[in-house]
């Protein structure tokens, strides 16, 4: 088949989160399978600068907010992604300094709206053959609200495309004004609760609900809460209303990436069956060389990913004090995010700077240092569509310590009496959101810790674990060759 994904963005060429790691391995999957996959992105510009053989693919005018586009297609390619390129090449809207939703104070683009309908009507173009590419696809794979009116846009069109919106994080919906909605000059017939308005404003995320054949989330769990009043942000009357076309395929890990045995960034190389234990103290060591901490043998907890509510950060600011009196437990964290927690947490490093390391901002390096030299991660998420990160600790043998939520609940295996016993336990799982409940999880685990033989078991079943993309890759090809059975 011929698969076109849309996002906003792609690793390694950009990546803010979880989106971009997809985006990167869920199409390398599928062109191994032997699927014809293509990648469009916008053109932003510091993408310009890491991608090789760009070549003009075509041109096409595109109505914005109020004014019209020239818009260049570019192809290109990039040495880690076995797929062509394709970068809508629009600077006054792409190239800019910051990421790609925020400016350099953190603060969203103020023409969001802008930006990514126009990418939207871009890619529908594109699709449709409108920029004479010579290539146009069976499957338009879009992914979050950036992308959200492709499925609504190529409804205009007599096509026989299908697609497929892809829901990474419900709680980031795309709502604008309707003033916005009509300076983008959108169909009228649009402004309807059937289609992409969304109590008073228009949401994008809606319209990719309302128009695409099938709604993915990235995990199974996360597809049922979602239909939830608790975990559905709004949305769980329409997805509800569209449950006929809702599945949840979990997200995989490459691990081409993300593999001790190979890994580029850590100090010693190790798996499963050959240096596991020298490999993971020797990680350590260098891990906590990096953050000036003392060589130990005490626990060392990471964690790595944004500090906010979602992720649980709060509830890691509560306990590391108490942890810190009552146990010999250290603890390296790598992230950006709210101010508040940001600074809570340089305090702490400040009070604690023998037992605590903290880097705010985000480096692929560190990440990887963490997964390998880490003893346990600490990932207390309020909600988690999939996550990445569990599975990273995984394989790389650092028992991960979550939540019993979304993709988590799916993939970690709480080391209970009964699944020590039969040797299933992976880490350990708490349920309330709440501070006390992480401390005893924490402490459950310091507790398996101090048992060298007990906590080589729980490590050997977490590496043994496989969630590779090859199974998710084919899910999603039966999906794209599955017909809807209602609603379209």
């Amino acid at each position: 088949m011929k698969i076109l994904f849309a996002a906003s963005e792609v690793y390694p060429l950009i990546k803010t989160g979880g989106l971009g790691d997809v985006m990167h391995s869920l199409p390398s999957a599928l062109a191994e399978l032997g699927d014809d996959v293509r990648i469009v992105i916008p053109a932003y510009e510091s993408v310009i600068s890491k991608v090789e053989n760009i070549v003009d693919a075509g041109e096409m005018i595109v109505q914005g907010s109020g004014r019209m586009h020239q818009v260049r297609i570019l192809q290109a390619s990039h040495e880690s992604l076995n797929m062509p390129v394709m970068l809508i090449d629009i600077p006054v809207l792409y190239s800019r300094k910051g990421n790609p939703y925020v400016d350099e104070n953190g603060h969203n683009w103020v023409d969001n709206a802008e930006r990514f309908a126009v990418f939207s009507r871009c890619v529908a173009m594109l699709a449709t053959g409108q920029a004479d590419t010579g290539w146009k696809p069976d499957v338009v794979h879009c992914n979050d609200w950036q992308t959200g009116l492709v499925p609504a846009f190529l409804s205009q069109y007599e096509t026989d495309i299908k697609t497929v919106f892809t829901i990474h994080n419900l709680s980031y919906a795309g709502h604008f004004s309707y003033a916005t909605f009509e300076q983008l000059g959108l169909p009228a017939e649009w402004w309807s609760p059937d289609s992409v308005e969304f109590y008073g404003n228009f949401s994008m995320l809606k319209a990719g609900l309302i128009y695409s054949h099938w709604i993915t989330t990235v995990s199974p769990s996360y597809a049922d809460e979602i239909c939830t009043p608790d975990g559905g942000n709004g949305y769980d009357g329409i997805l509800n209303h569209l449950s006929y076309k809702l599945i949840g395929i979990l997200n995989g890990v490459d691990y081409k990436i993300w593999n001790p045995q190979t890994d580029e960034f850590i100090a010693r190389h190790y798996s499963l069956t050959h240096q596991r234990i020298v490999g993971k103290k020797e990680n350590k060591k260098s891990l906590l060389e990096h953050f000036d901490l003392p060589d130990t043998s005490a626990p060392v907890f990471g964690f790595v990913g944004r500090m906010v509510e979602q992720k649980g950060v709060d509830l890691i600011v509560s306990v590391i004090p108490h942890l810190i009196k009552h146990t010999d437990a250290m603890f390296v964290l790598l992230g950006t995010g709210q101010l508040e927690y940001q600074q809570q947490l340089q305090n702490l490093a400040k009070q604690y700077p023998e037992r605590m390391g903290l880097s705010i901002g985000y480096s692929e390096e560190i990440a990887h240092k963490i997964e390998a030299g880490a003893d346990a991660f600490l990932m207390p998420s309020r909600f988690e569509p999939c996550g990445l990160n569990q599975m990273y600790s995984l394989k790389y043998g650092t028992p991960p310590i979550v939540r019993y939520t979304g993709g988590l609940a799916d993939t970690v295996v709480d080391a209970n009496d009964e699944t020590i016993k039969n040797k299933t336990a992976t880490g350990f799982v708490f349920n309330k959101i709440d501070a006390d409940e992480l401390l005893q999880a924490i402490n459950r685990c310091i507790n398996v810790f101090k048992k060298e033989k007990l906590w080589g078991q729980v490590c050997r079943t977490a590496m043994q674990q496989d969630y590779s993309w090859t199974h998710s890759a084919h899910e999603y090809e039966k999906l794209y060759k599955k017909q809807t059975t209602s609603g379209l």
